[in-house]
């Protein structure tokens, strides 16, 4: 009778570690599809959107960018709405995520052409294609932070600015 305890307990454990890792698995999954519709928003220019997607105090952090600081969702979009100004046709395409506990990293590609000032830099009708990483961390089903790197010194000279101008 022991033996026959001792083996619906350990099927009993099993059971429990199959249903905890099946739970684990769906909000890895729910965090990577939180992701998918951030970068459509970003695409669509859908900032209204960013008020279900990100929590009120997000922030975002980059050491490409150390001069602009961003934390809270409002300021996030105002962001957004200026690199619009700079290339209007900006877009995001990703090609990794990985998701791990609450956070998420995406390997991304940016492009979009500089028809607009981008900070002291002026228009040059030139396009840019760079990759990216961004590190995501989800809080309570929204996004509240992100790390987010990128080669400037590409993305400058295909945008005609590296070397500077004379």
């Amino acid at each position: 009778m022991k033996k026959h305890k001792l083996l619906f307990f350990i099927i009993a454990l099993l059971v429990v570690a199959l249903l905890g890792c099946d739970t684990q698995s769906k909000k890895l999954e729910a965090n990577k599809n939180l992701i998918h519709r951030f970068v459509e928003a970003t695409n669509t220019a859908d900032w209204d959107a960013f008020d279900e997607l990100l929590t009120t105090d997000f922030k975002r952090h980059c050491q490409a960018t150390p001069n602009v600081q961003v934390n809270s969702r409002e300021e996030f979009k105002k962001l957004q709405e200026s690199f619009l100004v700079s290339m209007p046709d900006q877009m995001v395409t990703s090609e990794m995520l990985i998701a791990e506990g609450d956070k998420v990293a995406a390997y991304a590609t940016y492009t979009g052409t500089l028809t607009g000032p981008m900070g002291e830099f002026p228009a040059t009708g030139k396009s840019m294609e760079s990759k990216f990483l961004t590190i995501f961390r989800i809080e309570e089903g929204r996004i509240a932070e992100l790390w987010v790197e990128w080669d400037n010194l590409t993305m400058l000279t295909q945008l005609g600015l590296f070397p500077p101008p004379k």
